[in-house]
């Protein structure tokens, strides 16, 4: 769901990048008719997509506080009482609000193939460790510290779980998440690794538009399969939403073709199965209410990545990304634990409105004041780890 949001020049001619890696080839058409450029030059940001990522973090964020079946149940500890009846309306929209966590599988699928088209392997590695850890961190030890300062509406974690929690691989490890919204980190994780091996290989057109065809192609056989290891790696319940984010990331780089529109045309098909089975199994809003909220935030990443929202240039789109993930990772289970102990003290929605714009403002300090300076310190440590790794293999 993350990664720098900037655009590179289309290359005409194989560029090297650190490390002698070779990562772009001809495109196969220009694209909109720009020349490359033989050098590295400010790249400009796509501010929609910043927008358009906080979009889907306020759409998850209502969800789980007024739109699952957790909180529509009578005698729930969150409101006491089913919220549909608290209001109705407002839950009737928010119960499509988890859209916004394919929506953001999407995103990262652009992002991710735009912000590491020209590094090499070590600067992906970095670049992704550094995005995640910092916010994360800071996230399990606060909503840990909220979950044993309020107790009674969530099971308090365990210390062996909490700590497992902070190497972000506990999904792997049959260990409980510490906040139930990092599930979808897991997924994150594993498309990175996948990734990885064409960033090792060296980023081309060419070989993004086979891994979008191999890995849809394992994540359709992969649940007939009886291969858990199959399953585990294609990731069928995420994949093509991935596969839908590189897609329009080649279309915006390279222009469109019949070919690429065949791959965003099957991962919506596939996309909406997906969606189905999601309704069907956690019995969650409408299918066609799903479809449609997906079909048309498809059709604005059109949009995005054939260039129409180029003019989009407002400032306050950069913070509104920045924000994005800071909210996502803590808003949950601190969120309706907040709700549960002043439900009864002011009108439902209002509530609502400041327990989001309270973990609005808590993001922005996080992104601020923890997110942004221990990043650059992990970053500094991390490129000096290279360097060292790299003049030690040499001298042995």
């Amino acid at each position: 769901m993350q990664g720098n949001v900037q655009q590179p020049l289309p290359p005409t001619v194989a560029l090297l990048g650190a490390g002698g890696v070779a990562v772009a080839e001809p495109p196969p058409q220009a694209a909109r008719g720009r020349e490359a450029a033989p050098t590295r030059r400010a790249r400009p940001r796509l501010y929609a997509i910043d927008g358009i990522r906080l979009a889907a973090a306020l759409m998850v964020a209502l969800h789980h506080y007024v739109g699952t079946t957790r909180v529509d149940r009578p005698g729930n500890p969150i409101w006491g009482r089913p919220v549909s009846e608290i209001m109705p309306t407002v839950f009737r929209f928010a119960s499509f609000g988890w859209v916004g966590v394919e929506i953001f599988f999407v995103i990262s699928g652009f992002v991710i193939c735009m912000s590491c088209w020209g590094r090499s392997p070590k600067e992906f590695f970095v670049s992704r460790v550094v995005r995640l850890y910092p916010a994360y961190w800071i996230a399990v030890l606060f909503t840990v510290t909220v979950l044993v300062a309020l107790p009674g509406v969530w099971r308090r974690p365990q210390g062996r779980d909490i700590l497992l929690n902070l190497t972000m691989l506990q999904s792997g490890s049959g260990v409980r998440n510490v906040d139930i919204v990092y599930w979808t980190l897991w997924s994150e994780l594993r498309f990175y690794l996948l990734f990885m091996v064409v960033v090792v290989m060296g980023l081309t057109y060419r070989r993004v538009v086979v891994l979008c065809c191999v890995w849809g192609a394992a994540a359709m056989l992969a649940p007939a399969s009886g291969f858990p290891l199959l399953v585990l790696g294609a990731d069928p319940g995420a994949a093509w939403y991935f596969i839908a984010g590189l897609a329009l990331y080649l279309m915006h780089r390279f222009g469109q073709d019949l070919l690429l529109w065949s791959i965003l045309a099957m991962a919506w098909l596939m996309g909406q199965r997906e969606l189905g089975m999601r309704v069907e199994h956690e019995d969650v809003s409408s299918w066609r209410g799903s479809v449609l909220i997906f079909t048309v935030f498809l059709l604005v990443m059109v949009a995005v990545a054939l260039g129409f929202t180029d003019r989009i240039r407002w400032k306050g789109l950069v913070t509104a990304g920045c924000l994005t993930y800071p909210l996502y990772l803590m808003h949950y289970l601190a969120g309706t634990t907040l709700i549960s102990r002043l439900r009864d003290t002011m009108d439902p929605r209002l509530l609502v409105v400041l327990v989001i714009a309270g973990f609005l403002v808590l993001s922005w300090v996080v992104h601020r004041l923890v997110e942004r300076p221990v990043a650059r310190l992990l970053k500094r440590g991390l490129d000096s780890s290279f360097i060292r790794l790299r003049s030690v293999g040499r001298e042995q």
